[in-house]
């Protein structure tokens, strides 16, 4: 895949970019390694400092990265600026929370004492360069979410960014060298995918965080396990959304059709299965195949536009093939179904229902506008369809009662349960999930510590 910007609204590639070649890769990585030496001494005050000029900067760029975004994948114009703006906040909260978060901690006096030391305590400690895998659906977001907790801890971070975002990548480093990071903190490497595996290999990187697909974290993950490396992986979702007769439907139905649709539906943590009770299911997929039919897909630089085109070409024709299967198979187009006349790689938002175990569509993830609905019985059924899934990122429950609440949080398999909402990551909130959605936590302290040496320091008597 080449290293360009293409307008996925038009399909017009605006610039490319020859890929880094083994040289500059070669001196990248040994400034970093170099640059880790110094940059591991420094304190928490002076970390905090750069990575609030970086949340400024980026507070001054947001309505150029906004377009550049929009630009390289399509997302609508509105969206790419409050992520720009969730990124700055993501900054700002680990420059402010980072020395509580890895403070040292003292074991129990009891412990202490039983261990025949005089004291003893935790300390967490910086790992060196870490290698960042990211993808293209929240170009900035995905890395900062990784960059922000890494710079703070101590880390100096090395970027392989989607092919298809490089002016993204590119600024990224910009951002954090105007902030006043030293040179080697914080690199983009301009690299197809298959230099990963030698870079993942070499001595000075010390771990790799990597959100994409199954296969790509498969990948990263059989080679850090070669080399004894730790990583964190935050691969494919299918987010079950269940509707119990308690809900606010017609609540719950509105939120359903942004949960489904964010990002142009290029979400892991989208929600993609809705599982409605039997008693409120007319009800719901009524308002839901309304709300999905009546969104305005168009130019996603213009200001009023709720869906823009998908990412890429192959990822179109992906999610038509998961559709054609569905349709082949007997479920129920119950709105769009197709692609729409005219240039771009757009789809248009789609609810199919009269899903079987046997359709793709139920097995694999559909990664664009396209909702799948399907009707439980009762709380049992919709708990077994919900994780009749190889995934398990994230989950939505929609219900007033406790003990179904209770319930849902004891059986659901996945990373988060969200009640009477739609799933959204933050930084207070560890992030991640299980099954074949990978491994290991974002954000929160958990994710600050996921790239620290967790260190037991004991002195004795």
């Amino acid at each position: 895949m080449p290293i360009a910007t293409v307008n996925p609204a038009n399909g017009e590639t605006l610039r490319t970019y020859e890929a880094m070649g083994e040289d500059e890769v070669e001196r990248r990585l040994r400034l970093a390694e170099a640059t880790f030496r110094t940059y591991r001494t420094t304190t928490y005050p002076e970390r905090a400092r750069l990575l609030h000029r970086a949340a400024d900067l980026l507070e001054e760029d947001q309505a150029e990265i906004g377009r550049v975004m929009t630009t390289e994948m399509g997302k609508p114009v509105k969206q790419a600026r409050a992520e720009a703006a969730k990124c700055a906040k993501a900054m700002r909260w680990y420059a402010e929370h980072a020395a509580e978060l890895l403070a040292d901690e003292e074991p129990s006096a009891a412990d202490v004492k039983d261990s025949g030391a005089a004291r003893a305590l935790v300390r967490y400690r910086p790992l060196g360069p870490v290698l960042a895998v990211m993808p293209w659906n929240f170009p900035l977001w995905q890395v900062v979410r990784f960059a922000a907790p890494a710079l703070m801890a101590g880390n100096v971070g090395l970027l392989k960014h989607a092919s298809n975002v490089p002016q993204t990548a590119l600024y990224l480093e910009d951002l954090f060298h105007r902030a006043g990071f030293t040179e080697g903190c914080f690199q983009t490497l301009l690299i197809g995918s298959g230099a990963v595996d030698e870079i993942l290999r070499d001595e000075r990187v010390k771990a790799a965080t990597l959100t994409g697909s199954e296969p790509a974290g498969r990948a990263v993950a059989a080679t850090a396990g070669e080399m004894i490396k730790k990583t964190v992986l935050e691969l494919g979702g299918s987010d079950p959304y269940v509707v119990m007769p308690s809900a606010d439907v017609e609540r719950a139905a509105q939120v359903a059709v942004t949960a489904r649709v964010q990002n142009n539906g290029q979400s892991c943590i989208a929600a993609k299965r809705f599982i409605v009770h039997t008693d409120v299911y007319d009800a719901f997929a009524e308002r839901f195949v309304a709300g999905m039919a009546a969104l305005k897909v168009g130019d996603p630089l213009e200001e009023e536009t709720e869906v823009g085109p998908l990412a890429s070409e192959q990822g179109r024709s992906d999610l038509e093939e998961l559709v054609d299967d569905a349709r082949r198979g007997g479920a129920a187009v119950l709105c769009g179904g197709e692609r729409p006349d005219g240039p771009g790689w757009y789809y248009l938002p789609t609810v199919l229902s009269g899903i079987t175990r046997e359709m793709r569509v139920h097995r694999e993830e559909a990664f664009g506008p396209v909702a799948t609905l399907y009707r439980a019985a009762d709380l049992d059924e919709a708990v077994l369809i919900a994780n009749d899934s190889a995934f398990g990122l994230s989950s939505n429950v929609w219900t007033r009662d406790e003990a179904e609440v209770d319930r849902f949080v004891r059986d659901l398999e996945a990373g988060g349960v969200y009640f009477n909402g739609m799933t959204a990551s933050h930084p207070g909130f560890p992030f991640g999930g299980v099954k074949r959605s990978g491994y290991g936590r974002e954000l929160s302290g958990h994710g600050i510590r996921e790239f620290c040496n967790i260190t037991t320091v004991w002195h004795g008597a």
